[in-house]
């Protein structure tokens, strides 16, 4: 098995056609014609993760979240950036990053959001972000035609009957499997009608307005994104950026692990954690 297998599969399970034209993703690192037997995924690279990644002897990460996410101009290590980096090399990793493009894939973050919810009649939020994009897509994975209607950004979906936002705010937190969640909007309020951006994906507000929802669900975003949904009478519910990707990197392991099941060793991180603690 080689990287370049690897990263074959991931471009056709997260075609890079569906990335955000900002974003940078795809083999960062390492040789596509290495040999490899042991791959890691994981949400972000971290110390933590590169740490257990050398010492479990991974020949290969597939991160989530890219590093670099912008150019850099020295590999140094002066900065954590340039340590990573310099630790990945030394132990020849190959790191691969699907980001954007696993956000909206058919079998996405965003749809495996919608779908753990068990909502129904499930869309796209955004549609691709050009026209050309889809027609990459659709010619890069055979019956892309009919998934259209679920690939681009974001996703809206709906509940079978109404539900009260508290209901869905233990839905959501039974799901994801969080001590608390943070809510805006009325605990009796009904919803039925949702939209999700994993993430930070507070700019989606907007097009969940558009699309007359009645809840908008993202991982995090800042104080005036709330007061505006607050505004324009959308509920809004934050998990935390972690928690609202985090799930569908270790999904990815248990997928990889069914695709290539001759690989020695696939695991999702054990060493990665959520930053951001909360004090009762």
């Amino acid at each position: 098995m080689r990287v370049s297998d690897i990263c074959d599969f991931m471009r056709e399970f997260a075609p890079p056609a569906l990335s955000e034209s900002w974003d940078n993703t795809g083999l960062l690192l390492g040789d596509p014609a290495e040999e490899i037997q042991r791959l890691m995924t994981c949400l972000t690279l971290t110390p933590e993760t590169v740490g257990e990644a050398v010492r479990e002897k991974a020949d290969m990460i597939i991160s989530h979240h890219p590093m670099p996410f912008r150019p850099v101009s020295q590999i140094t290590s002066e900065n954590s950036v340039g340590r990573i980096l310099r630790e990945l090399i030394r132990a020849d990793i190959a790191l691969y990053s699907p980001h954007t493009s696993f956000d909206s894939a058919s079998r996405g973050i965003n749809q495996q959001i919608a779908e753990g919810l068990r909502l129904t009649g499930i869309t796209s939020l955004l549609p691709c972000e050009m026209k050309k994009q889809t027609e990459e897509y659709q010619h890069s994975v055979p019956g892309s035609h009919a998934e259209y209607s679920v690939v681009g950004t974001g996703r809206i979906g709906s509940f079978p009957e109404p539900i009260t936002l508290q209901t869905c705010l233990r839905i959501v937190k039974t799901f994801f499997a969080l001590p608390y969640v943070q809510y805006v909007g009325d605990l009796k309020q009904k919803v039925q009608k949702i939209a999700v951006g994993c993430g930070a994906a507070g700019d989606f507000l907007r097009h969940a307005v558009r699309e007359n929802c009645d809840l908008f669900l993202t991982g995090e975003t800042n104080y005036h994104t709330q007061l505006e949904a607050k505004a324009s009478g959308v509920s809004l519910i934050l998990m935390t950026h972690f928690a609202s990707e985090r799930f569908a990197c270790l999904n990815l392991a248990a997928i990889l692990r069914e695709r290539f099941p001759n690989l020695q060793y696939v695991w999702g991180s054990q060493e990665e954690s959520d930053p951001l603690h909360t004090f009762f």
